[in-house]
């Protein structure tokens, strides 16, 4: 084994997120007395920062110096792929566990603004990394952590005994919370959501705070730090973006391109036009948040073709109105084809409009209130809502 530098271990990992302003020094202490190497198990696949592609396997067996540096890195780790129903070395279909990267780990961890003395709930235990650190921060009596799938529970748990520390961690839906540690001060998912589960909100005390990952049906997500009230409601800004993994029970299972077109030849009953917006300038992470606000019960695909051309399809969860926008490199104009109750290309177009009038807002500037009814996401103020496209 060859010699490992400081750069490439936890001391050079923490110095890049202190500089990034992603570690503060309330949580340094932690940082150091709960490693992450103690909680990667020996087979994982890294990632790249922003969460969205795995790289090649490494196994600690064979390959120790790259498992410790990956560890060591400022990447997500994926642990688990399918559910656990995925075999071999190569990649999975879906990612299904990780290790979170750590600016987000610790980031989240700033925005839930813990003290002593705080009860935090967290879902989503995963290796258990982020319940030993909470458990570390705040003693092991004062944080619970859900997890959902027994294996991934029972490595934690052997992970976190490794560790000396003992948070109580709960086999069960994390949608349900854990009545029986509430009222928490705090809770934290380490999986997104595309509605905040009304137990989350109930088992919080009244000014205390909600942190996850939330994201449109359509694409884009962002961490919500939400407030919760006495009146059942909970409402705050989101503050970064983030890309996690979906929780189990609120997946979406989007219909199959088939059931649209429904065996006719494209471009079927549609109706065609044309664009002068480029297809590409719908597809950034922020640019999908957006849209997905203003267009509930939508979603994108691409089909890929030579020379960088594609179609962007726009495709109705009730499986009654498509859309195609056909991407050539060097067009100016782009052809169009709606079919259906909803012209999901002129809502798209809409959406996007909308946003470069209010100046292109990012993430930051966007916020949430949820209540017994859902969400409904602001621009700014509570006041000021996101205007949605309604639709019968």
């Amino acid at each position: 084994m060859t010699a490992r530098t400081e750069e490439a271990g936890p001391q050079g990992l923490a110095s890049a997120l202190v500089q990034s302003g992603a570690l503060h020094s309330d949580w340094l202490p932690t940082y150091k007395a709960v490693p992450r190497d103690l909680f990667v198990p020996d087979r994982i696949w890294p990632g790249i920062p922003d969460g969205t592609r795995q790289n090649l396997l490494v196994d600690r067996a064979t390959d120790p110096d790259a498992w410790f540096r990956a560890v060591f890195s400022d990447i997500p780790l994926t642990t688990q792929w399918d559910d656990g129903n995925h075999a071999g070395d190569g990649l999975g279909t879906t990612p299904s566990s990780s290790s979170s990267q750590p600016h987000m780990a610790f980031s989240m961890l700033a925005d839930l603004d813990v003290t002593d003395g705080h009860r935090v709930l967290e879902i989503g235990t995963g290796t258990g990394w982020n319940a030993g650190l909470l458990s570390h921060r705040l003693g092991p009596g004062n944080v619970v952590s859900i997890e959902f799938d027994p294996e991934v529970a029972k490595g934690a748990g052997r992970n976190l005994r490794a560790a000396d520390l003992s948070p109580l961690v709960i086999v069960g839906d994390g949608r349900l919370g854990y009545a029986g540690g509430a009222p928490y001060d705090r809770v934290i998912a380490t999986c997104s959501i595309g509605e905040v589960p009304s137990a989350w909100v109930e088992q919080t005390a009244t000014g205390g705070v909600i942190v996850a990952p939330w994201g449109t049906v359509y694409g884009g997500e962002a961490i919500v730090r939400l407030t919760v009230n006495g009146d059942g409601t909970a409402s705050g800004r989101f503050t970064r973006s983030s890309a996690f993994m979906r929780l189990r029970q609120q997946r979406q299972n989007l219909p199959p391109h088939d059931a649209y077109l429904q065996g006719q030849q494209w471009p079927a009953d549609g109706e065609r036009s044309t664009t002068t917006l480029s297809p590409a300038e719908v597809g950034g992470w922020l640019e999908q948040f957006v849209i997905g606000l203003r267009m509930p019960g939508a979603f994108w695909r691409v089909e890929r073709y030579e020379d960088g051309a594609y179609t962007l399809w726009t495709h109705s969860t009730d499986t009654k109105s498509w859309a195609s926008a056909d991407y050539e490199p060097g067009r100016q104009e782009y052809e169009v084809v709606q079919s259906g109750p909803r012209k999901l290309w002129d809502e798209t177009e809409a959406a996007y409009r909308w946003w470069e009038q209010q100046g292109r807002p990012t993430f930051e500037r966007f916020g949430l209130t949820t209540d017994s009814n859902g969400g409904r996401a602001w621009l700014d103020s509570p006041n000021n809502l996101v205007p949605v496209h309604r639709f019968a």
